[in-house]
C-alpha cells in the first residue's frame, strides 16, 4: 500500500501542473504500466479528481480545472518550496493594500487549508520559523499582471497609460508579448503599435491596463528570450567589460549579486567575469569588498578609468607619514562577528 499511496501522489503531482499528458509520457515519468496507469487514474477519479481522458491519436490525461477540488496535494519539498515563494514575494513591495506582495502574504498564511492534514503541521512549523527581510520595491498590484497575462494568453491588444522616467505620460497600445521579473521590477515586453517596434515597460509606470478584444498575430522575437531582450536593452550603451579574479566563482557572485554579470569558473580555481556595469565607481567598490585580486581587460574605458584612480589613490598614500593607525578600527571585530 505504501507503494501505492507513493506512486498516486506523484500521479497526482505530475497532473495538478494543468497541462495534458500522453499515456507513453505518464507511464515513463512513473515506471509503470499501461495497465497500471489506467488504474490509478480511476483511483484518482474515486478520490473525487476530475480527470479528463482523450483516446486514440494524440490523446492524453489532464486534470480539469475550475471545479470543486480535493485538498491540494503536494509532497513535503514542493510545500516547503511554495511555504519559500510566497514568503520572499511577501518581502518585496511597499505593503501596499492590493499590491502582489500583500496578496503573497495573505496566500502565505492561507495555505494550510489546501493541504492534506498530514502536511499541515510540517508547513505551520515552518510559517513559525520563517521570517523574510524585507526588500523595498516598486509596487505592483496583481490585477494589473492577471490582465495583461490574460491578454498575453489571448493574443489580446492591451492599452494603458504609462508615464516615463521623466514623469511623461502617454497613452499606449501594445501587443504584450512576455511579462519579466528582473532585479525585483516586472516589466512588460511587447510590441508598441504606434511606434511600430518592441518596447519594455516598467509595470509600476503602468496604469489602468486594459484589454481591447482586439487579437493580433503572433510577432517573431529579435532575441532568444524576453529576459534576454531585456538585458540587451539595460546593456545597450554600456561598454563590456572583461575581468578574471583571483576567488571562488561562489564569492565573486556574492559580491556582484547587484550587477547583470556572466559568471564562470576556470580550469586554475579562479573565475571569469563578463558584464557591462552601469559605472565603474560601483563595480570598484564591489570588487574592493571582495578582498581578491583580479585583472582587467584592456582596451576600455573602464581600464583608463581604473589605472587614473590608482595613481590617485598612490598619490594619496605617498606623502609625510602620519600618526600610526589602531591596529583595529572601532566596532571591527563585532563587524567581523556579525558577517555571513
Amino acid at each position: 500500500m505504501a507503494d501505492v499511496t507513493e506512486r498516486m501522489l506523484a500521479l497526482l503531482s505530475t497532473l495538478q501542473t494543468g497541462r495534458p499528458f500522453s499515456g507513453e509520457e505518464l507511464t515513463r515519468r512513473l515506471g509503470v504500466s499501461p495497465r497500471t496507469l489506467r488504474r490509478d487514474v480511476d483511483r484518482l477519479r474515486g478520490y473525487g479528481y476530475p480527470v479528463e481522458t482523450r483516446p486514440g491519436p494524440g490523446g492524453h490525461y489532464r486534470l480539469a480545472a475550475g471545479r470543486t477540488m480535493p485538498p491540494l496535494v503536494l509532497d513535503d519539498d514542493e510545500a516547503v518550496a511554495t511555504l519559500l515563494a510566497l514568503a520572499s514575494l511577501a518581502a518585496v513591495g511597499a505593503s501596499t493594500e492590493g499590491g502582489i506582495d500583500d496578496a503573497a502574504t495573505r496566500a502565505y498564511g492561507k495555505l494550510d487549508q489546501f493541504l492534506p492534514a498530514r502536511l499541515r503541521p510540517r508547513v505551520t512549523a515552518i510559517r513559525a520559523s520563517l521570517e523574510a527581510s524585507p526588500q523595498p520595491a516598486p509596487n505592483v498590484t496583481a490585477h494589473q499582471l492577471g490582465v495583461v497575462a490574460e491578454a498575453i494568453a489571448h493574443r489580446e491588444t492591451v492599452t494603458f497609460t504609462y508615464t516615463d522616467a521623466r514623469g511623461e505620460r502617454t497613452e499606449r497600445r501594445v501587443e504584450p508579448y512576455r511579462q519579466v521579473l528582473h532585479h525585483l521590477r516586472w516589466y512588460l515586453l511587447g510590441w508598441d503599435t504606434a511606434r511600430e517596434d518592441w518596447r519594455v515597460f516598467r509595470f509600476d509606470r503602468i496604469a489602468d491596463p486594459l484589454r481591447t478584444g482586439e487579437h493580433h498575430e503572433p510577432r517573431t522575437l529579435p532575441a532568444e528570450s524576453a529576459a534576454q531582450y531585456l538585458r540587451q536593452g539595460f546593456s545597450r550603451n554600456r561598454e563590456p567589460v572583461s575581468l578574471l579574479v583571483d576567488a571562488p566563482a561562489a564569492d565573486v557572485v556574492d559580491a556582484l549579486k547587484h550587477e547583470d554579470a556572466e559568471i564562470r569558473s576556470t580550469d586554475d580555481g579562479r573565475t571569469r567575469v563578463t558584464l557591462a556595469p552601469d559605472s565603474w565607481e560601483w563595480l570598484l567598490l564591489s570588487l574592493a569588498f571582495l578582498d581578491a585580486d583580479f585583472h582587467i581587460g584592456e582596451g576600455t574605458r573602464f581600464t583608463a578609468s581604473c589605472r587614473e584612480f590608482g595613481h590617485r589613490l598612490l598619490a594619496a598614500t605617498s606623502g609625510p607619514a602620519g600618526p600610526d593607525p589602531p591596529l583595529s578600527p572601532p566596532g571591527r571585530e563585532t563587524a567581523r562577528h556579525n558577517e555571513v
